[in-house]
């Protein structure tokens, strides 16, 4: 718009805007621009602190964004802004975004315009919501203080019931996060203590609540930064009464309406590339075109999982049952391609036609490593209480896992998505998959 005026005036900039399509003009750019920072990752936590990493992605953008704008302005002529209004709208949105950010981040920065946390409790997740607030200046929030319950005088008895040193450090707690909320300023505390049975002082955390003061479980926090459930937090009882893990039946109507859509118009869109792929598998060695391999599925069921042949024929036959590795020889050249592109994956769209998965979900593992992950990591049979889809959080979010440790932090995220389930959290991880596919991440 400032370009537009500042071209056309302020009496041709009205009758553009307001009688010859302006604003739809502008939203065209608006939006091929916003989807290229998208895909540039200019919006990723671990981008936005890097100055110089963000001038490299911007310039990306904005090149990507004048090709893509160039082709669409051969398609469709009419939505075209002038040749000066948009060279001067190009500078302008550069310059005004890289020094916004430049703000942004300065802002940031200073400790003045930060909330003032106060984190209280020293069980296991204390130290993982510390490490992520302090990495993360985005979001705003600056660690002050934390006050740890090993602080306090005979702490080993503090949940005895009817103990006066119980009694001492209840009294000892109050006493020190009082001071600390008055003297560090604080304007939110996060609870990351372990078992709050008698330990956590619910009489003044209201009263400081009721004077403004934010309060907020360390759980929920971790959650809604990672997007994961926290390992320190994964015991029964959390699961039991965290809000969440309930899968409607109208949930379960339209992830199965949403994926019988989207596996018959991908496998009809993609019946004219198999003839290649086919052609391509065969010429590289020898064996049959499609992999079918046991996945354990919703509820544990074990279900055939199709994928077009990357590795050679004999691929376990001396080492059995074993997870992908950098590098792995076993994969042939054509096949690091179709598992760069996801193009293996296609058939999988088979087992969404027949029920066996669905489109977004956890991936099925195979029934070999299902029962080793399952002695070795609490709680990992949560994951099959829905089906496993082609795509998921933990692809999403991840990188591809060839350990015990690996399967164990994706976990986290597969809970998550099993907590938070919803169509705009599935329609967020089809985004992703995309951009994933993209720029040939994650694939082993």
């Amino acid at each position: 718009m400032i370009a537009i005026f500042l071209r056309l005036g302020t009496d041709e900039g009205s009758i553009l805007l307001e009688y010859e399509q302006g604003f739809l003009k502008i939203l065209v750019v608006l939006t091929v621009f916003i989807i290229c920072m998208y895909y540039f990752d200019l919006y990723a936590s671990s981008t936005i602190s890097n100055g110089r990493e963000i001038f490299v992605r911007m310039v990306q953008a904005l090149g990507t964004q004048s090709v893509i704008l160039s082709m669409f302005y051969y398609l469709y002529p009419h939505l075209r802004l002038g040749r000066g209004i948009f060279l001067l709208g190009f500078s302008v949105v550069a310059i005004m975004l890289f020094l916004w950010r430049r703000l942004f981040l300065m802002m940031n920065l200073l400790p003045q315009f930060a909330e003032r946390t106060l984190i209280f409790g020293d069980g296991p997740l204390a130290t993982s919501v510390s490490r992520e607030l302090t990495t993360r200046p985005e979001l705003g929030l600056n660690v002050v203080g934390h006050i740890l319950e090993t602080n306090y005088e005979n702490d080993s008895t503090v949940v005895v019931e009817g103990d006066d040193n119980r009694r001492k450090a209840f009294i000892a707690v109050q006493e020190s996060l009082s001071y600390a909320v008055r003297t560090l300023r604080v304007n939110r505390i996060i609870i990351t203590m372990g078992d709050r049975r008698g330990k956590m002082p619910v009489e003044l955390l209201l009263s400081l609540k009721s004077r403004g003061i934010i309060i907020q479980d360390g759980p929920d926090v971790y959650e809604a930064v990672t997007g994961k459930v926290p390992v320190e937090a994964l015991s029964l009882a959390w699961l039991l009464f965290s809000p969440g893990f309930r899968v409607s039946k109208f949930l379960l109507v339209y992830k199965r309406l949403a994926s019988l859509i989207v596996s018959v118009v991908g496998l009809l869109l993609s019946l004219p590339l198999l003839p290649f792929v086919a052609l391509a598998v065969k010429l590289s060695s020898p064996g049959p075109l499609l992999y079918r391999q046991k996945r354990a599925g919703c509820d544990g069921v074990v279900f055939d999982c199709y994928k077009v042949r990357t590795m050679r024929a004999d691929a376990e036959a001396d080492s059995g049952p074993t997870w992908a590795s950098d590098d792995d020889p076993r994969i042939t050249m054509v096949g690091r391609f179709l598992r760069k592109s996801r193009i293996d994956e296609i058939p999988q769209l088979w087992n969404v036609l027949k029920g066996d998965m669905s489109l977004v979900g956890p991936r099925p593992e195979r029934p070999e490593f299902v029962e080793l992950l399952s002695r070795e990591i609490p709680h990992y049979h949560l994951r099959h209480t829905i089906r496993p889809g082609i795509t998921g959080w933990a692809q999403v979010r991840y990188k591809y896992g060839s350990s015990v440790e690996d399967s164990r932090e994706k976990l986290c995220y597969d809970l998550f998505y099993v907590k938070h389930i919803s169509p705009g959290l599935d329609l967020l991880i089809v985004s992703h998959t995309i951009k994933t596919i993209v720029w040939g991440r994650g694939a082993k």
